[in-house]
């Protein structure tokens, strides 16, 4: 501050992540948008919440609020695993280090700032905040948790990706306007009286079941969900009411989806895509992730039951142009440790890069959290032309000796029949692009499970897509003679999973000839549509009951079935096998002969018409920083 000549700051951020200037950091984000309209921003990365709180006190109080940004994943995630068992390391942490945060650090921080300056507004926003915007269902400390602002005496959240709203709440501080009066800026949440309602309650209100209902009532927030998660992926949206301690919770409409020159100008931000000076000499694993990445959109239409990507950038894509892209990738080309292998060219589904509605009307009612289940939309584009574009211009630059596809791919988006021959052999063309061209000799898929009864709990399409998709896979490979591997992701203990259907996929993994190594035990996240069923009971959208292995025993008795090839897991599984009366799965896990398989491949593929012609018939969960490049909170697996 004295070296910039500056009294005071107009913004302070504080942030549980170590700092790095990139644009797969929130953090970086925020701070470069507000400096690039002119005011004076500080970031205290991970300050000590323990003794004096001096982190807190030594940039003094900002002339607008302080900020709070806990990070790019739920602190919990990257805290613990789903057996709530602390994880190897903090990936957003130098070195990997344990303790430099707290868990729910957005509570922590908050309730400091307050007791240090009770006057200077307090703003949260990110992945936890985000997520925690109404009632929502905590697995970790396994309750029914209250809106956020509610815990931590902050006096608004921003929720999803915060650009928009950040600029327009300095505009209004500025005019002199407080904090609790501002009540009209989309994509924000803040509690207020039932008398102090901004319009009072009108027709287009959405009420919900208030806070105290849903504790008495599993079936009141299994209802409530479902009106959340409609209108966190509507392009007119409602405002949602909740009353929670005797006041009221309001979740104002989000921000229409970036348009391409706002998101180009976020992108184009001057960061110097590298962590901060202070870390010098210490690893940051998540940076280490992402240091050779570039992310080409944002938004998600999936609707993964499981991923909360749709609750914080919602399902309509917004699209970086071709030019803003090539720029960046020219910034990861200048880096003095770059040896010419851009690690992804992605996002948080690789291959939805201009997908949108043809007729924008049908969009604009539309309520369905996702664009392709249980059906692709007829209205929706899947044209993969212009990222087959992208992805060409990229690799004829110089210096790019090979640009990698490290985010997840929906084969699904693949295999779709259009009605349009034009799509459908741009369809064709990319999948064997991507194959040939842009894998490490490991493709990343996502069927998530075998069974389709659980499948459609997730959201996910049918498995016999990916056998299809593995059958296109393997030709290609024998056709180019590459010798590539497919990598599944499959999950455990999901709603409506049983033992059996665990046991279903062990046999139909090993008849494909797989030892899984990517694998997920489901863990309740907040603002998914899997955890609302995982802990009321119900399916939010039939209101039907849907079984849940909880307890340590039954999500260990599925998760064995993953590992049925090691002999110190063999007596568990037929132990298991026998007590639920599939005994006969028993030989088929261990005595069938092992050239099943290779008979199934070598066969002619009756109706497989994948032949490079388009002619072709019809995500896991590590969250990447910030959502941009990721395909979950599970910032999902």
């Amino acid at each position: 501050m004295d070296i910039r000549g500056w009294q005071e700051t107009d913004v302070i951020l504080f942030s549980a992540d170590a700092y790095v200037d990139h644009p797969s950091f929130g953090a970086a984000v925020i701070g470069r948008t507000l400096e690039a309209a002119g005011y004076k921003v500080a970031i205290v990365p991970q300050p000590d919440w323990h003794g004096d709180f001096r982190d807190f006190k030594k940039l003094g109080r900002p002339r607008l609020f302080f900020g709070i940004s806990p990070g790019c994943m739920d602190s919990m995630v990257n805290k613990y695993t789903a057996n709530k068992r602390l994880r190897s390391e903090d990936a957003y942490s130098p070195d990997g280090r344990h303790d430099m945060r707290p868990e729910y650090p957005t509570i922590v921080y908050s309730k400091i700032l307050r007791q240090l300056y009770p006057d200077v507004p307090i703003v949260l926003g990110g992945i936890e905040a985000s997520l925690r915007r109404l009632t929502h269902y905590d697995y970790w400390q396994n309750s029914l948790r209250r809106c956020i602002l509610c815990d931590s005496g902050a006096d608004m959240i921003i929720y999803g990706m915060g650009e928009k709203p950040i600029l327009e709440l300095c505009k209004q501080l500025e005019n002199g306007m407080p904090i609790k009066q501002i009540t009209n800026i989309p994509q924000t949440v803040y509690l207020t009286s039932k008398n102090d309602l901004p319009g009072g309650l009108s027709n287009d209100d959405i009420v919900l079941h208030s806070h105290e209902k849903c504790l008495k009532d599993k079936k009141a927030q299994a209802e409530n969900f479902r009106h959340i998660e409609e209108e966190s992926n509507k392009i007119h949206a409602s405002r949602l009411i909740q009353e929670v301690d005797g006041r009221i919770a309001v979740v104002n409409p989000p921000y229409p989806p970036m348009t391409t020159s706002e998101l180009d100008a976020s992108f184009d931000l001057p960061y110097t895509r590298v962590p901060h000076p202070k870390y010098k000499n210490k690893r940051i694993p998540a940076y280490e992730m992402i240091k050779f990445s570039v992310n080409i959109h944002r938004g998600c239409f999936g609707g993964c039951a499981f991923c909360t990507i749709s609750a914080h950038q919602g399902k309509f894509i917004s699209c970086r142009s071709k030019e803003s892209i090539i720029r960046e990738v020219k910034q990861v080309m200048n880096m003095s440790d770059f040896k010419g292998y851009l690690s992804d060219l992605g996002g948080p589904s690789a291959n939805m890069y201009g997908m949108k509605g043809r007729n924008t009307n049908i969009c604009e009612k539309c309520k369905r959290p996702s664009c392709i289940n249980p059906q692709i939309c007829p209205n929706l584009s899947t044209d993969h032309s212009a990222l087959i574009d992208i992805y060409r211009t990229v690799d004829k630059l110089p210096g790019i000796k090979k640009s990698f596809i490290g985010s997840g791919v929906r084969y699904d988006l693949l295999l779709h029949r259009s009605n349009d021959e034009k799509t459908n052999k741009a369809a064709a063309e990319y999948t064997r692009e991507l194959i040939c061209r842009h894998v490490s000799g490991r493709l990343k898929v996502a069927p998530e499970h075998t069974s389709d009864n659980v499948l459609r709990l997730m959201r996910k399409p049918p498995f016999k897509q990916f056998d299809e998709f593995k059958r296109i896979f393997d030709r290609i490979n024998r056709e180019e003679n590459l010798n590539q591997q497919i990598i599944p992701y499959f999950i455990s203990s999901h709603p409506g999973c049983s033992e059996a259907d665990m046991a279903e996929l062990a046999v139909n993994t090993k008849k494909l000839d797989f030892h899984l190594e990517q694998i997920q035990d489901f863990t309740p996240t907040p603002m998914t549509v899997s955890t609302e069923t995982w802990y009321t009971g119900y399916d939010p959208y039939t209101m039907e009951p849907v079984f849940s292995a909880k307890t340590q025993k039954e999500k260990l008795a599925q998760r064995q079935f993953f590992f049925w090839y090691k002999p110190e897991e063999r007596r568990g599984i037929e132990q298991s096998l026998r007590r639920i009366g599939r005994a006969e799965l028993i030989n088929e896990l261990w005595t069938q002969p092992q050239q099943a398989y290779q008979r199934r491949q070598q066969a002619p593929q009756k109706n497989d018409n994948h032949n490079g012609n388009g002619n072709n018939r019809a995500k896991h969960s590590v969250q990447k920083p910030n959502g941009r490049g990721g395909r979950r909170n599970n910032n999902h697996r």
